[in-house]
């Protein structure tokens, strides 16, 4: 039996099906040094053979078993699509291999076993019915869509992982390393993966909030788009939210639900997000000090903008000074 099943669509990106193959390899040479069983895996697709993935890439596949096996308790494992827009998803989930898996994840899931995705890979576990009710991630960009699709489960875009049990998801593409980590760890303890993290230089990340730019949430949104231009305009005194609205027509409670649905957060939310970026892409790209970047965004002191960026970026202002810190 496995311990991992590696289901992999046509057309998935590249760099995260050899991410994932390159991390368990690492794990099945280290695994023995810390007196642990190697983990075992299988790499399928639904009619095996070569499989084409991003870039003109292949890998070899067996075919995935056409019944679900009650004894099948491998983690399946679906890495990164890479498909970054919902009517990309919605085309390719229409073919029939992506049916197949579909429905090949719905049963392996009622029967009991672990599923795991990344990036635009967790939509095909949305379109199984898997998410109901639980708390997931994706790319961050397409996690209001997600949250359209299946309003019973909650979209925690900060998150890099998110462990529901039997249900895994992660971030964007290169979360699938983040993915992987995260179920090697269930399966063979830290030890293990704090080795490979050394020798393959991964660094565990807990958050996708560092690299967020909220604003990118609405892509194809005019009118948040044109609102993000006219609040960074106006800094350091962004306008109210009161005044934002008169200026776009709209009411304050009109205005905030479409900016809800565009992007899955607050206008107050977006005002904050321009902030934080503005500051971000001062610090890395200035001398300016953190009191003199705070003033710049519109806070009175460098308190204010240290809360900000650890509550949006998860770090402290001086994470984001690698631009000039040998200068």
């Amino acid at each position: 039996m496995y311990d991992f099943t590696i289901l992999v669509l046509q057309g998935a990106y590249s760099s995260s099906v050899a991410a994932t193959l390159d991390i368990l390899r690492a794990a099945a040479t280290i695994a023995p040094r810390h007196g642990l069983a190697p983990p075992t895996w299988r790499v399928c697709s639904v009619e095996g053979g070569a499989v084409a993935l991003h870039s003109g890439i292949s890998v070899n596949t067996s075919r995935l078993p056409r019944r679900a096996a009650v004894s099948d308790t491998s983690a399946w494992v679906l890495p990164g699509l890479g498909l970054d827009t919902l009517s990309a998803i919605t085309r390719r989930f229409a073919m029939d291999d992506a049916k197949a898996t579909i429905a090949a994840l719905r049963k392996h899931a009622q029967a009991g076993g672990t599923v795991a995705a990344s990036c635009s890979g967790v939509f095909l576990l949305q379109a199984a019915g898997l998410l109901r009710d639980k708390r997931v991630t994706t790319t961050w960009w397409l996690a209001p869509a997600l949250q359209r699709l299946e309003p019973a489960c909650k979209v925690d875009a900060d998150r890099m992982v998110c462990d529901h049990g039997t249900v895994i998801t992660a971030g964007a593409a290169f979360a699938q390393t983040d993915l992987m980590l995260h179920l090697l760890r269930k399966l063979c303890g830290a030890a293990l993966v704090d080795a490979i993290s050394r020798v393959l230089l991964l660094d565990g990340r807990q958050a996708q909030a560092p690299f967020i730019v909220p604003e990118a949430f609405s892509i194809g949104d005019d009118l948040v788009g044109r609102l993000a231009a006219r609040i960074e305009a106006a800094l350091p005194t962004p306008p109210k939210i009161s005044v934002l609205a008169q200026e776009f027509c709209m009411s304050e409670r009109t205005l905030s639900r479409h900016v809800q649905k565009a992007t899955g957060k607050s206008t107050l939310a977006l005002v904050q997000s321009v902030k934080q970026r503005r500051a971000r892409a001062l610090l890395e790209g200035s001398r300016m000090t953190v009191e003199q970047v705070a003033a710049a965004v519109g806070y009175q002191d460098a308190t204010a903008l240290r809360r900000l960026m650890r509550r949006v970026a998860g770090a402290n202002p001086s994470r984001f000074r690698p631009a000039i810190a040998g200068t």
